[in-house]
């Protein structure tokens, strides 16, 4: 447990992805067995241990600590996890024992939840503070430590010399603490095998499309389609069933179960997923209700449908398409989905345009439709190739829409943010009988630089007027320039807009709150 902690620890403190990397491959060389599978699962999000949830932490931490004391130490740290591990009672001389990682983690799967308990706070007893904090971000399923699924695949490649696509291909394969991955990492016995099952090749992506490359390229050489504004996906179907994965090799098929229903082709297909039908689209807002689900009703399949936008055919049978030109395969997927007639797949429309200008003028247009975040070019002759291959697809996306709102409430980060407070919600104008106020209309964490953030905690803390738990109601009188690439109605939201991926884009520390925009102007923009 204690190497785990000290990867754990280190991933938390070492903000660049190269470092990142090299912690991974030090821990993943350095060790062995369950203890090194179960410490893969929990960074990648495939551990469970089903008796072991927030709420048994906090019985524990309230059995152990007032309450009052608990309460004012999380809402300063803001890391149920922290903070437990830093009130728990010394109550043993040492508290410096090390136990098995993979003996902790069996255990705490198989056991009821009176003794998943019991021994939770046996081991919190006899652990030191990093161990403690490790064993409870591992068992709540939190990390927050910046590594994702694929990076995590991405250091075992490096760390045991292996191509990253062959790790991707098998993980659908495997499971927690992967043996048969560590058995062919390290030599032992052949790569698990994927021939004929439903298993994620990777991606292509494409690279933006700056004002530089229009210079070089030639726009006949060019594929051009729209960039539909959903998920990106891949549907696999293969002798032993059919899988629906998401960008990053996840497994998404419990999600959406009427994606994966009366399929009779076997092949990989590229695509988009989408909210509606092919002849009524959703916006990315309505698809949203469905993302996040892991096991949707019925009810929701019925109100929140989705379809996938089919743009790229990797394997039709046994064959595998991705050396041909892109536009040989873009033949094929046209017959292939002629031949499906599947209602939950259709073929993504090329478009055509002579000349840059004329070009740059339908990505400009393509916001009125709302459902279009740009346009793709693909180069016609290139194979399909894994990551973002130079010259050869770019994305050129329509420009961000931006609104001056002010800052009403903060609330502190995770990890290395945990001390400040960098994560804003904003609002908007709206004028009522009782007269003109701020309603919330977006959040963001991002956009803004170290020294910035500096600034906005100290904001922050010297404009306080009411806490809410770890939330802070700050005066209304900063404004910030907030981008957002769409804005979109919404009933969940007490404004009645949502907005996509919205970030600062600049600190107006000069302009008057009373400048701000209001409501009535960002429901324009939805129109």
């Amino acid at each position: 447990m204690r190497a785990f902690a000290s990867l754990l620890e280190n991933l938390v403190f070492s903000p660049g992805r190269n470092a990142k990397l090299a912690h991974l491959t030090a821990w993943l060389q350095n060790n062995s067995g369950d203890a090194r599978g179960f410490g893969v699962a929990a960074i990648t999000g495939d551990l469970t241990l089903p008796h072991v949830k927030g709420k048994m932490i906090r019985d524990l931490a309230a059995s152990t600590t007032d309450e009052v004391l608990f309460a004012l130490s999380y809402d300063f740290v803001g890391d149920l996890a922290e903070t437990v591990s830093l009130l728990w009672p010394q109550t043993h001389a040492h508290n410096h024992e090390d136990f098995a990682l993979g003996e902790m983690v069996r255990f705490l799967q198989g056991a009821s939840r009176a003794e998943a308990e019991a021994q939770m706070r046996y081991y919190l007893d006899r652990l030191d503070q990093t161990q403690r904090w490790a064993l409870l971000k591992l068992a709540t399923g939190g990390l927050r430590v910046g590594v994702s699924a694929r990076l995590m695949r991405v250091a075992l490649a490096g760390a045991f010399d292996k191509p990253v696509e062959d790790i991707e291909e098998i993980w659908p394969l495997i499971s927690p603490p992967y043996e048969p991955l560590f058995d062919w990492l390290e030599g032992r016995k052949p790569k698990p095998q994927s021939e004929g099952r439903a298993v994620f090749k990777p991606l292509m992506l494409a690279n933006p499309l700056e004002e530089t490359d229009q210079e070089s390229l030639r726009l006949s050489d060019y594929q051009i389609e729209w960039k539909w504004d959903g998920a990106r996906v891949q549907l696999v179907s293969a002798k032993d069933g059919v899988r629906l994965f998401s960008r990053s090799g996840d497994d998404i098929s419990h999600a959406f179960p009427e994606m994966i229903a009366g399929h009779v082709f076997e092949g990989v297909l590229d695509g988009e997923l989408l909210a509606g039908a092919p002849q009524s689209l959703g916006s990315f807002n309505d698809l949203q209700q469905r993302l996040n689900r892991k096991k949707p009703s019925a009810k929701m399949i019925e109100n929140s449908p989705v379809f996938m936008r089919c743009y790229d055919i990797l394997m039709s049978g046994g064959d595998d398409l991705r050396p041909m030109p892109l536009t040989d395969r873009r033949q094929i997927l046209e017959t292939e989905l002629a031949a499906m007639a599947h209602e939950k797949l259709d073929l993504s429309p090329l478009i055509e345009a002579k000349d840059w200008p004329e070009l740059e003028k339908m990505r400009g247009d393509c916001r009125s439709d709302g459902l279009i975040e740009g346009v793709m070019l693909k180069r016609k002759q290139s194979p399909y190739q894994l990551g973002r291959i130079k010259g050869e697809w770019f994305k050129w996306k329509r420009d961000p829409l931006s609104a001056d709102l002010v800052i009403m409430y903060a609330q502190r980060g995770h990890g290395k943010r945990s001390s400040k407070y960098s994560d804003f919600t904003f609002g908007a104008w709206k004028d009522t009988p009782e007269g003109r106020v701020l309603v919330p209309v977006g959040k963001a964490y991002s956009g803004f630089t170290d020294a910035e953030l500096q600034k906005l905690d100290k904001f922050v803390r010297d404009h306080t007027v009411a806490k809410f738990g770890p939330v802070r109601e700050v005066e209304q009188k900063l404004v910030i320039e907030a981008a957002f690439d769409s804005l979109h109605l919404s009933s969940r939201h007490k404004s009645g807009v949502a907005m996509r991926f919205p970030r600062f884009h600049a600190i107006r520390w000069d302009k008057d709150p009373e400048e701000a925009d209001t409501l009535a102007t960002l429901l324009k923009l939805i129109s």
